[in-house]
């Protein structure tokens, strides 16, 4: 009888040796490369029509090496199915494809207007190899994809060489200018826009910021995917194709879908509605369905994830109000990623308002907006108005992400998005008036005297409005003039702002409070100054300004050399300013500026 600890050990020799015998023999189910030559026949599987998964015939012509660094492609011919029609299409990137029963690599690249079915082959070993599992690094911390800091565009038709394959972008619950609108920036990114067919997944309208799969769908190899870009009321889903399965690992694509390394971006399991062939490149059109799992990395090769694990995105809540009628909502959950994220809450924004409000004619919308972080972040709020005789959803949508873009963007690596929401109040009207005149109730005062500003405002079909604020000169104010400019925002605004950079604000507390500072246009404001120098160290000092310096210091600040090695952003000015007065003007847009002196006497 054997002793109990040398039962365990022949136990634990006999899984090992089990396991090494299952890894030789998964090794023999790939083809190797160094044994690909032209002549060689296989076959592919893709999804042409619903969800079945066919087969196609590969021809090998050969092999490209070094066609990139160090990266090797099979030029292969494709026959059957529909692709002596449509040629290669697009979202049959990863496709995989079998010689002798082993898996050779996925289908991934095409030429552009050709006249056969020619595509690249990604070999499987370095789409392996590329792939990691590891949580995703704050979406604030990640450098933006290789693709946007090249501003490179992967399209077909840009060019007459073996291209990757665009991804198949489709947009579903979208207005059709939006699509028009953002097709540049999706192309740029190496997408394929094109209008959806069907709503989003069946389980997409899920509350939380978390997406959980289904635990009843299935993939195999050659089943369709769709990563989920935008999910709820509106969906923006980028297609491919699968090409190896291992254990709850999944492999697809054979290409980047952005380059950005980790990443956590939900996917579901993907229906073909057609495959349309066109002049340029082929398509499949398809409608996504049950979420299955999480892409967790996208690298050059391939996109990798996992089956059967949750995604955290970020709920965004979009609120429409116009006049009396009741509120519209729109339930949303975004992707959180630093460069996505804003790009595709603009879209959100661009298609709520476009669908909700007249593109032609004068109109006006308020702006209100919360950004929510985890932790003891304080939120970023978002508050403006508009008014345009047409534009108005670019303008707005533009606005309301530009200061969230800046955050993300400022390199922190604690910033983690909650959830986001936006408030649109519409008025079919033009509610802008304009600064006509400004006065002071006397031209002479003393220390400790109130001195009345009085502005006149005009608007549309001789509309006047005057506002009336009173600044008291302090006791003991030296004498000489004081200026007051009323102005609008904007003309604060510029130079307050102008030339900060995230980096030197240190922390993001101290960027979110910066930006919340920023003035809506819905308002009046006297900045009450004097003719002193003074310098601006943005960043540096309480209220940003370094009024009245002693010579020294002055003869330091001024040095062009020395400015330029510092850490602050110093600017010499001339108006050290002594009060600031703001004066709301209710549901109108004020633009304008006045400049107002009087003389302060003993």
């Amino acid at each position: 009888m054997l002793k109990p600890k040398a039962s365990y050990f022949r136990s634990a020799v006999g899984i090992v040796l089990l396991l090494l015998l299952a890894c030789l023999a998964g090794a023999q189910n790939f083809f190797p490369l160094q044994d690909v030559h032209a002549g060689l026949r296989g076959v592919g599987r893709t999804v042409f029509q619903g969800d079945r998964v066919e087969e196609f015939q590969v021809e090998i012509l050969g092999v490209l090496q070094n066609l990139g660094p160090k990266q090797t492609i099979i030029l292969a011919r494709l026959s059957g199915g529909p692709l002596a029609e449509t040629g290669v299409l697009q979202g049959m990137s990863g496709s995989p494809v079998y010689i002798d029963g082993k898996l050779l690599g996925a289908i991934a690249l095409g030429f552009p207007f050709s006249k056969q079915p020619i595509a690249g082959i990604q070999p499987i070993e370095a789409m392996l190899a590329d792939a990691t599992f590891s949580a995703p690094p704050p979406a604030s911390a990640r450098p933006l994809p290789a693709a946007l800091q090249r501003g490179d565009h992967r399209s077909l038709a840009s060019s007459d060489k073996l291209a990757e394959l665009p991804t198949p972008v489709s947009l579903t619950g979208f207005s059709a200018a939006t699509l028009m609108a953002f097709t540049p920036d999706l192309r740029n990114l190496g997408f394929q826009p094109q209008e959806g067919v069907a709503a989003g997944p069946a389980n997409s309208l899920q509350t939380s910021a978390i997406l959980r799969p289904s635990p009843k769908a299935s993939l195999q190899p050659g089943s369709m995917i769709s990563v989920g870009l935008i999910t709820g009321d509106m969906n923006m889903t980028a297609d491919g194709t699968v090409t190896y399965i291992d254990g709850k690992r999944i492999y697809a694509f054979g290409h980047r879908f952005l380059d950005i390394g980790s990443i956590e971006f939900p996917f579901a399991r993907s229906e073909v509605i057609a495959s349309i062939p066109t002049l340029n490149s082929s398509f499949k059109l398809s409608v996504p369905r049950e979420w299955m799992g999480t892409i967790l990395s996208d690298r050059n090769t391939a996109v990798a994830g996992e089956i059967g694990r949750p995604s955290h995105t970020v709920p965004l809540t979009i609120s429409v109000r116009s006049g009396a009628a009741s509120a519209r909502d729109y339930h949303l959950q975004v992707v959180n990623d630093r460069l996505l994220t804003p790009l595709l809450t603009q879209a959100a924004l661009f298609s709520t308002i476009d669908a909700t409000q007249r593109t032609v004619g004068v109109g006006t919308i308020r702006l209100k907006g919360e950004v929510q972080f985890d932790g003891a972040l304080p939120p970023l709020r978002i508050h403006d108005m508009f008014v345009s005789d047409s534009a108005l959803a670019q303008q707005v949508s533009a606005d309301a992400v530009v200061t969230l873009g800046f955050v993300l963007g400022g390199g922190f690596a604690n910033l983690h998005l909650k959830s986001m929401s936006f408030t649109l109040d519409q008025v079919d009207s033009k509610r802008q008036l304009r600064l006509a005149q400004a006065w002071t109730s006397a031209h002479e005062v003393h220390p400790g005297d109130s001195v009345q500003i009085t502005a006149l405002l005009e608007g549309e079909n001789g509309l006047e409005i005057t506002r009336v604020a009173t600044y008291q000169v302090p006791a003991g104010a030296p004498n000489g003039p004081l200026n007051f400019t009323v102005s609008d925002a904007n003309t604060l605004n510029f130079p307050d702002f102008a030339g900060v950079a995230a980096s030197s604000l240190r922390v993001p507390e101290r960027l979110i409070e910066m930006i919340n500072s920023y003035r809506a246009s819905d308002a009046l404001y006297i900045r009450v100054w004097r003719q002193e120098p003074s310098f601006n160290v943005a960043g540096q000092l309480p209220g940003g300004e370094l009024p009245d310096p002693p010579p020294s210091v002055m003869l330091i600040l001024a040095d062009p050399s020395a400015s330029a090695n510092s850490n602050a952003a110093l600017t010499a000015t001339h108006g050290a300013e002594a009060a600031h007065i703001v004066i709301p003007v209710d549901n109108y847009v004020v633009t304008g500026a006045k400049t107002i002196q009087v003389d302060v006497k003993d």
